[in-house]
């Protein structure tokens, strides 16, 4: 595995984007279930089919391009195949020093956003970023080393890992997490996404309040032609103190939808958005 992710890191970004387009039409001729559940999550959001098909080839070069964002040596800079639009708002929210919340879905290359701020912040202000430990001991060895970056560091989806986050932020440091992750039973409550009930996480919500953290919305944009990234930084809602964890998970997830909206062809329709949380013992999601 290791000396695949060396050989295909060594590729031009454009060749990797190129295979990852037709790696991602393959899993869509190929895979029934995969072709549903996307079909299915396009027609939920109401998003018309020609601006959501573009994602298709995107679901690939997602994958396509992870050897190049992980092999790719620490000391390397991103230099011009990176562009920034909305960077001075990090700035200001820094400049506060109660630390900085960032939220990004499952839209275009959420791995260059992470490294793309340790290498423009990470000097004086690390990055913290929440993460599932892969279950395979060679992709766990792959993938902690890899995002192990300086200014970049990582917390697994544990106690541990929230409280290490909450310590973050608390230091007045950056933190990254995907709000549309479905958490286990107990770590989320149901909310409207894009109209359906979804479990969704309470994290985001939960940070801020116990924080007084900033919240930004960022996502990384895949340019055509394997031209490189923008890494794009909106004002997100407010989540106030007072807000249950019901009307927090309600905005976040409005949020979500909204940058989706603006991208649908980046985004991953076939994520599993509305399966129910792991050990859920129901049958059917809550209704509306």
């Amino acid at each position: 595995m290791l000396s695949l992710f060396r050989f295909f890191a060594r590729w031009p970004l454009r060749l990797l984007h190129a295979l990852g387009a037709l790696i991602g039409w393959l899993t869509y001729a190929c895979s029934p279930t995969y072709r549903r559940r996307f079909r299915e999550n396009v027609a939920i959001a109401g998003v018309p089919w020609p601006q959501a098909r573009g994602a298709i080839a995107e679901a690939g070069c997602m994958v396509a391009e992870l050897p190049w964002l992980w092999m790719r040596p620490a000391d390397e800079p991103l230099g011009k195949r990176l562009q920034w639009e909305g960077a001075e708002l990090i700035e200001e929210a820094l400049a506060h020093k109660r630390g900085l919340l960032l939220l990004t879905p499952h839209l275009g290359s959420f791995e260059i956003c992470a490294q793309a701020i340790a290498e423009k912040f990470g000097a004086h202000t690390p990055i913290t970023v929440l993460f599932r430990p892969a279950r395979q001991q060679i992709l766990r060895e792959l993938v902690d080393g890899s995002r192990g970056r300086p200014g970049l560091l990582t917390a697994p989806a544990t106690l541990a890992g929230v409280r290490q986050m909450i310590r973050a932020l608390r230091r007045g440091e950056m933190v990254g997490l995907l709000p549309d992750q479905v958490p286990p039973e107990g770590l989320g409550v149901w909310a409207p996404c894009f109209g359906k009930p979804a479990y969704t996480m309470t994290l985001a919500g939960r940070l801020v309040q116990q924080t007084g953290a900033a919240l930004l919305l960022i996502w990384g944009e895949r340019l055509p032609r394997g031209e490189g990234f923008v890494v794009r930084v909106m004002k997100a809602p407010t989540i106030a103190p007072e807000d249950t964890p019901e009307s927090a998970a309600s905005t976040v997830n409005l949020a979500m939808e909204q940058m989706i909206r603006n991208a649908p062809g980046q985004y991953l329709w076939a994520y599993h958005r509305y399966k129910n949380p792991r050990g859920l013992d129901i049958a059917v999601a809550p209704p509306a």
